[in-house]
């Protein structure tokens, strides 16, 4: 073979071997001899093969689940709760170059957050103020995170497993809580309705003309059912009067 030829083939293998793409999330570190050379921005890049080498960083938000974790909290109540990180990388460089396998320490330190944060506050905070858990979570873990040039967005707390005795025993409070409020609404019912009866009494008292007007409404009610037979023990008349002025 023509040694032009064969050196242009060689060439051509040579030049193809070092062509990389980095897209537009993602940043490559150059290492030359395992040594950081610079990092590479999107667009087409080439190194030099086997002396070169590369390693991609993704920048867009990364998301970490926090595996459950078993909690004694203030009230020594035990429980299981996961939650999720989010975070970002700010400099591909420290996040490579300062700390090994950064997903796998950041996982760690919230786990670690998790459970210092959720074991220092009793069970009902956990239920209520997940929000507030999470950013005191966060806080803890962002501490570290920034000497890795690593940023946290965020900290959910997403289940809380309870025990089922605990589980039984928040059921039977929170009945007991609706049947307390059940019964203050209808005590509340009952006295605005004596209120009203004794009200209406008062008027009646100060109007006889107003006693016949519920009597002949009475007698229509009764008179609805087609059975019925009404007995009058006294006359009309006897009914109280309105007295006439002179």
């Amino acid at each position: 073979m023509n040694p032009v030829i064969l050196f242009s083939i060689i060439f051509g293998v040579f030049l193809l071997l070092g062509i990389r793409v980095v897209f537009e999330y993602k940043r490559a570190l150059k290492f030359r001899f395992g040594k950081y050379i610079k990092t590479l921005q999107p667009g087409f890049r080439w190194i030099i093969p086997v002396i070169e080498t590369i390693q991609v960083v993704d920048i867009r938000v990364i998301t970490i689940n926090i595996v459950s974790q078993e909690v004694m909290t203030e009230d020594n109540v035990p429980c299981s709760i996961d939650g999720v990180v989010f975070f970002k990388i700010n400099d591909p460089e420290k996040a490579v170059l300062e700390v090994e396998e950064y997903k796998f320490a950041i996982s760690q330190l919230a786990q670690a957050a998790l459970r210092d944060v959720c074991g220092k506050v009793e069970l009902d905070t956990i239920l209520s103020k997940r929000e507030e858990m999470g950013k005191n979570i966060k806080a803890i873990v962002e501490l570290e995170t920034k000497e890795w040039g690593i940023d946290i967005n965020d900290v959910k707390i997403k289940d809380i497993q309870l025990p089922e005795n605990m589980k039984r025993m928040m059921a039977n409070q929170a009945e007991a809580e609706r049947s307390r409020r059940a019964r203050i609404i209808l005590a509340e019912a009952e006295e605005q309705a004596a209120d009203k009866l004794f009200e209406a009494g008062q008027i009646i008292d100060k109007s006889p003309s107003a006693i016949k007007l519920r009597l002949y409404q009475t007698l229509s009610n009764i008179a609805a059912e087609k059975n019925s037979t009404i007995l009058f023990p006294f006359p009309e008349e006897v009914l109280p009067r309105k007295s006439r002025k002179k």
